[in-house]
């Protein structure tokens, strides 16, 4: 259920209307007819009903997440889409996993069919599911590849197309004090600068990750080369990533590193198809709960109605300890 609260007593019009009497002077009407209409504006707007709105329900969606990247196998996770007031955790995560797909990845030449695997979360004992190759059928990603995604569940059948662009990786990188340095950011936080040659032909798209010493990879923001194609970017300030509906208490730390921190940047190209979905996924992320924001849709590059991505990366890490 949905609660509006809306106007409610336009049946109190007739009685307003009511001090209209034809024996009135004209100025005298004009003056009852002003003072009505202000009280019948104020009565207007005072009155309210709680309306019970049943949103009902939509049929659910498969939504994948896939990616392969050059030297590691390809990875599907498939879920189905969760109600919009549903209550998100782990055991709702599990329960969203969508299992007995046929998954497979085509590189043209060779065609593998991924295994679904089971992982623990090792919290209540919940579990996710991915799949993945078999280790007796092995596929790798290789740079200037397109590989084709072809999924069939429960008698529907979803594909997608992505590349492994050419790898190309940032000239250097260091550290140093924040350009926009936030209030509760401690003074020791160090912020990460690139040099960057863009490549001289058109249509790159670039995404970034950051590793912050043992931790996992958190991806931060992806760019184009729109306006900047072919040019040598000096002094590009990037920031750490991280779980931006988890941890947004923690952001003044999180978005910056201390000495002592081991960091490492995965610079990652990708294709355009990639490139889209990141970015209106970002945008449509940034745009919840803000009422004044414009409603966006993320371009999957899934046919057939799936939501989600198969993502190429063509990546290239360099690590680097804050001094």
């Amino acid at each position: 259920m949905w609660y509006i609260s809306e106007p409610y007593c336009l049946g109190r019009l007739s009685y307003l209307c009511a001090f209209r009497s034809n024996s009135m002077h004209h100025i005298k009407f004009n003056s009852v007819f002003f003072s009505v209409a202000v009280l019948f504006s104020l009565l207007l707007f005072s009155c309210e009903k709680e309306v019970h709105i049943n949103l009902g329900s939509s049929p659910t969606t498969p939504v994948v997440q896939g990616a392969i990247e050059n030297g590691l196998p390809p990875y599907v996770f498939l879920t189905s889409t969760i109600g919009f007031f549903s209550t998100v955790d782990l055991a709702t995560l599990e329960a969203s996993f969508l299992h007995g797909a046929v998954i497979k990845v085509s590189d043209g030449t060779k065609t593998v069919t991924l295994k679904e695997y089971t992982l623990d979360t090792g919290s209540n004992g919940n579990k996710l599911y991915v799949y993945s190759i078999d280790t007796t059928d092995p596929m790798v990603g290789v740079p200037g590849t397109i590989y084709n995604l072809t999924i069939t569940y429960n008698g529907t059948t979803y594909t997608s197309s992505t590349k492994i662009p050419s790898l190309k990786g940032i000239d250097s990188m260091w550290f140093d004090t924040p350009l926009f340095k936030r209030t509760k950011t401690p003074d020791s936080g160090k912020q990460i600068f690139v040099n960057f040659t863009d490549p001289d032909t058109p249509g790159n798209y670039t995404r970034y990750f950051t590793k912050r010493n043992s931790q996992q990879f958190f991806a931060s923001d992806q760019y184009n080369d729109q306006v900047v194609n072919g040019q040598k970017l000096t002094q590009i300030p990037l920031l750490g990533g991280y779980v931006k509906n988890r941890d947004i208490k923690n952001e003044d730390s999180l978005r910056y590193f201390f000495p002592g921190d081991t960091v490492t940047v995965k610079w990652c190209q990708i294709d355009k198809g990639v490139y889209d979905f990141w970015n209106t996924y970002a945008f449509a992320q940034n745009a919840l709960g803000n009422p004044f924001s414009s409603p966006i849709n993320v371009q999957s590059n899934i046919t057939n109605g799936a939501l989600g991505v198969w993502a190429g990366y063509g990546s290239v890490s360099i690590t680097k300890v804050v001094p």
